[in-house]
């Protein structure tokens, strides 16, 4: 028999491909959970592999010795530092929400009773019994509560699991997961896929560039911030409001939330507000409150459009507008991907768009469009050849 005729018949190969395609398509809709943490575990490795390029680079260790110590390291600041500092704060948050029950109890009491303003009263008992049962459910939860919350956290535990587990996976074996990625491809395609992938790392390094500027920038307003109001701890808490930024929404939340806490116990060291020291801190709480909320509207709205626009060369007016878009459909993951995703299809598409029209694939005024600065570049080419060394060792 020759070897002719154990080859499939071309409606016969297109109908498999559709037929893959299909099954692949209905796995990550029925695997949309897994898919998602997936995708937080492969941008998580995106966000430390520099590093390992840079310690293979410098030193003598091989990439897997690297990845360990860059993982490892990642882990024990990730997981050691707030478990070093849990209980050192501890005693302050139960201080703080002393103080919020207190002051929750006071103004029930005090909204039971008719308020008189000269010849006016004011009836707002109902508010005050619908805050003393808000109060009572906060602290009373139901014990189905208790068993949901539970389990809801053992879940969210084993995806943290798979999630720390998933990065070293993909940090160790992505030189061998991207070579098989391209020889996917027809053979005579394969150089092609080699430069595309190249205009990709671009652009993700380049978004990645873009985050840190941003990081910066606000790690730097926001701690100028916190030190004009006298906030004590300014530095610090600056420093967390910028590496929280990275995390659309939650992070600056929670870095806002800390300063606040900071704001309710402490005070200002200069800001006398009221003799009351009760009163004082709540007043430099609301103005640190309000001081987050125009910080972190300009940094929405305006800051991180035009940094990361300027970055990948894209629309400020767009990037807003997706990211936007990305958050209400998708949540925080849509709102940090949204950006280095459409830059990539955008690439994709260029290069389907001149094969379509038989012009020169990847020979085009926007090749060096997400390229880093004179200074990087051979540092980036560096990168992907050891990437391609590491690969052909193993």
């Amino acid at each position: 028999m020759s070897k002719s005729s154990n080859q499939w018949t071309v409606p016969f190969r297109y109908t498999m491909g559709i037929i893959i395609f299909i099954c692949v398509v209905a796995f990550l809709i029925y695997a949309g959970e897994a898919v998602k943490m997936f995708v937080i575990a492969a941008f998580a490795a995106y966000l430390i592999s520099p590093v390992v390029v840079f310690l293979v680079e410098r030193t003598r260790l091989s990439r897997t010795a690297a990845v360990n110590v860059v993982y490892f390291t990642a882990l024990v600041v990730l997981v050691g530092i707030p478990a070093a500092l849990t209980p050192i704060f501890f005693d302050e948050i139960k201080l703080v929400a002393e103080d919020i029950l207190d002051l929750t109890t006071t103004l029930s009491r005090f909204l039971s009773e008719p308020i008189r303003l000269g010849g006016f009263v004011l009836h707002l008992e109902q508010l005050g019994e619908s805050l003393a049962h808000f109060q009572e459910n906060a602290l009373s939860p139901l014990p189905s509560e208790a068993l949901a919350l539970l389990e809801a956290t053992s879940i969210n535990i084993l995806w943290l699991l798979i999630i720390l587990v998933s990065v070293h996976l993909f940090m160790s074996e992505w030189p061998r997961m991207r070579g098989w990625l391209i020889q996917l491809a027809p053979e005579e395609y394969q150089d092609d896929m080699h430069e595309l992938y190249k205009r990709l790392r671009n652009v993700w390094m380049a978004y990645l560039r873009g985050q840190i500027v941003l990081m910066v920038v606000v790690g730097v307003v926001f701690t100028i911030a916190w030190a004009v109001i006298g906030i004590p701890g300014a530095l610090v808490l600056g420093v967390i409001a910028g590496l929280f930024t990275l995390v659309p929404d939650v992070g600056p939340t929670v870095a806002a939330g800390l300063a606040m806490g900071v704001a309710l116990l402490e005070g200002s060291t200069w800001i006398r507000l009221s003799d009351d020291p009760t009163v004082n801190n709540l007043l430099i709480g609301l103005i640190t409150f309000v001081t987050y909320l125009i910080l972190i509207n300009a940094k929405n709205f305006f800051v991180r459009p035009i940094i990361i626009g300027r970055s990948l060369h894209m629309n400020e007016a767009l990037i807003f507008v997706a990211i936007l878009t990305a958050t209400i459909l998708w949540g925080i993951l849509g709102a940090l991907l949204i950006v280095p995703v459409m830059a990539s299809v955008a690439v994709i598409f260029e290069y389907f768009r001149r094969r379509i029209l038989g012009l020169p694939p990847l020979e085009n005024e926007s090749e060096d469009q997400f390229q880093a600065p004179p200074d990087k570049i051979l540092e980036t080419d560096t990168a992907i050849t050891l990437e391609t060394k590491d690969e052909e060792i193993k």
